[in-house]
C-alpha cells in the first residue's frame, strides 16, 4: 500500500509544481497588459534603465514634458523614427507586409519597428531582434497605443530613449550632453542630430558628428520641414516661458 502511494503522491506534486509554474508564466504575461495604463498617469522607466541603476552605472535622465520640449523635437523624430505614427494603432502593418514581401523567407522578414513598438520593448521587453520578442512586442504594442495614446506613447518613448553612451535617457539629458542646452531650446538642426543618433547612440554622436550622421541628419530635418502635419496626433501649444 505504501509503495503504491508514493508515485501518487510524487505525481500529485508534480501536477501542483506545473500548475504554478504555469500560472506564474500567465501572470509574467499578463502583467504588462496590467502596468501599462497606469503609465498615463506615473513616468517609467525602462528595463535597460533599471538594470542600469542594479548594477551601480552612472546614469542621467530627467522627464519633461512635451511643452517643455522645443515642438521641432517631436515632428524630427516622428519623421526620422516612424512617419505613420499618427495613422497607425502601433504596427505599421505597411511596412510589414512590404518587409514579408522582400524577404527570401518569411523568417528573415525584419518589419520597422514603430515608435510605440519601441516603448513596449524598451519598458517590458529585452534588445534583440529574437522572433519570439517580436511576438510578444506585437500585441504589447496595439495595446499600449490604446490605452495611453499617441501623444502619452511619444512623450514616453522620448524620455526613455537611449541618447547617449554614459547612460544619457531622455531628450532633457542627451540634449544637454550634445549642446549643452535643454530640450526646450533647440534647433531644428540639433533635433535633427538627435534624431540621427537614436538607432546607435554608442556608435553615433550629436556632439561630435561625422559626415554620415551630418548626411542622415540633413535628410531628417528635410522631411520634417515638408510634412507639415506629420505630428497632428500630439501636436501641442507650449506655454510661455
Amino acid at each position: 500500500m505504501t509503495s503504491a502511494a508514493s508515485p501518487r503522491r510524487s505525481r500529485s506534486t508534480l501536477g501542483r509544481i506545473l500548475r504554478w509554474l504555469l500560472a506564474l508564466i500567465v501572470f509574467v504575461l499578463l502583467l504588462p497588459y496590467l502596468v501599462a495604463p497606469f503609465y498615463r498617469f506615473i513616468d517609467p522607466v525602462s528595463t535597460l534603465m533599471a538594470w542600469r541603476s542594479v548594477r551601480g552605472y552612472p546614469m542621467q535622465r530627467t522627464f519633461v514634458p512635451l511643452e517643455a520640449m522645443a515642438p521641432i523635437l517631436p515632428r524630427t523624430v516622428i519623421a526620422s523614427e516612424d512617419s505613420r505614427f499618427c495613422s497607425h494603432s502601433g504596427i505599421d502593418w505597411q511596412v510589414v507586409q512590404e518587409s514579408i514581401e522582400e524577404a527570401d523567407d518569411i523568417s528573415e522578414a525584419r518589419g520597422g519597428s514603430t515608435i510605440t513598438q519601441q516603448v513596449a520593448k524598451n519598458l517590458f521587453l529585452w534588445p534583440g531582434r529574437s522572433f519570439v520578442r517580436k511576438a510578444l512586442e506585437a500585441p504589447l504594442a496595439l495595446w499600449i497605443d490604446l490605452v495611453l495614446g499617441k501623444r502619452r506613447v511619444l512623450e514616453i518613448y522620448l524620455n526613455i530613449a537611449e541618447w547617449g553612451p554614459g547612460g544619457q535617457f531622455g531628450v532633457e539629458a542627451g540634449a544637454r550632453r550634445a549642446f549643452n542646452k535643454a530640450a526646450r531650446n533647440l534647433n531644428a538642426g540639433e533635433a535633427a542630430l538627435l534624431a540621427a543618433v537614436l538607432p546607435n547612440p554608442h556608435r553615433r554622436s550629436a556632439r561630435q558628428p561625422g559626415p554620415a550622421v551630418r548626411r542622415i541628419a540633413g535628410t531628417v530635418q528635410a522631411r520634417a520641414a515638408s510634412a507639415a502635419t506629420i505630428d497632428a496626433c500630439v501636436r501641442v501649444s507650449r506655454p510661455p516661458s
